[in-house]
């Protein structure tokens, strides 16, 4: 993206949107925003990113929920930040489970375990607790998550990503359990397997101290854009390890007690 001159802020945000979409959809990677343009807000990263989802929308793209990056200390340390952040998923970027992912269309893909939820019920406003998130869920699930960067690496930083619609690329949900059944999801231990092989591993008080606490953060930050998580929402809340480099002719699984497993091949 050339330097911006007069323009508007808002044409500057919808430019740079246009070039990672650009970039997501040539797999031909572009330079990371912060560098593009010098004093890059989170403010300023995160209306990238709505440009970015509408760009996808006007595209035929349905929103389906989100997902939240970053909460895991395995997963700060990994990228070099020390808060989270969040994107936005669309249908399009779901696989179904045991089905194949292509790898054709990603530029440099990252995959990781979540214990991912499905809402029952709105979940709004900033002054909520566990009770309240854990009263909103309806269904839980494993899932993996296909993170990819469309600036060909992952030497970016926080205002990067969430430009980037927080590194979102694909999501695959395990068969559904009902939020009331299940034992206690902080003591839950995620296994993810490649080819058959331990490959990671978390528990999930690892997010955030309890996988229900990062849409406790996600509602909160969304009632300050006047938003909310809604009923039939999916949330990602991050995983429970740092992410694997994900590589063609691999079949990724991930396994957690109490809750069905999950698996794709990638292609």
């Amino acid at each position: 993206m050339s330097e911006p001159g007069p323009a508007s802020a808002t044409t500057t945000e919808e430019a740079a949107a246009r070039e990672l979409r650009a970039a997501e959809l040539s797999v031909f990677p572009t330079f990371p925003m912060a560098r593009q343009l010098p004093g890059l807000t989170l403010e300023t990263a995160y209306r990238i990113q709505q440009h970015g989802t509408a760009l996808r929308t006007a595209a035929g793209g349905r929103p389906v929920g989100h997902k939240i990056g970053l909460t895991s200390v395995a997963m700060q340390q990994q990228m070099g930040v020390s808060e989270p952040d969040s994107g936005v998923l669309l249908a399009d970027m779901e696989v179904a489970c045991g089905g194949g992912l292509s790898t054709t269309r990603l530029i440099a893909p990252r995959v990781e375990a979540e214990i991912a939820f499905r809402l029952g019920t709105d979940l709004t406003g900033d002054d909520i607790g566990l009770g309240a998130a854990q009263a909103a869920v309806s269904e839980v699930f494993l899932a993996l998550e296909v993170i990819d960067t469309r600036y060909g690496d992952w030497r970016i930083g926080l205002e990067d990503s969430v430009a980037d619609n927080a590194s979102a690329a694909r999501f695959v949900l395990g068969p559904a359990s009902p939020a009331e059944d299940l034992p206690d999801l902080g003591a839950a231990l995620v296994e993810v397997r490649v080819d058959g092989e331990h490959a990671a591993a978390g528990p999930g008080r690892d997010v955030l101290g309890d996988p229900l606490r990062p849409l406790l953060w996600l509602a909160r930050r969304l009632a300050t854009l006047g938003g909310a998580l809604r009923a039939g929402d999916v949330v990602l809340p991050g995983s429970v390890h740092a992410s694997i480099p994900l590589t063609a002719a691999t079949t990724v699984s991930a396994s957690c007690a109490g809750l069905a497993p999950v698996c794709f091949r990638a292609l």
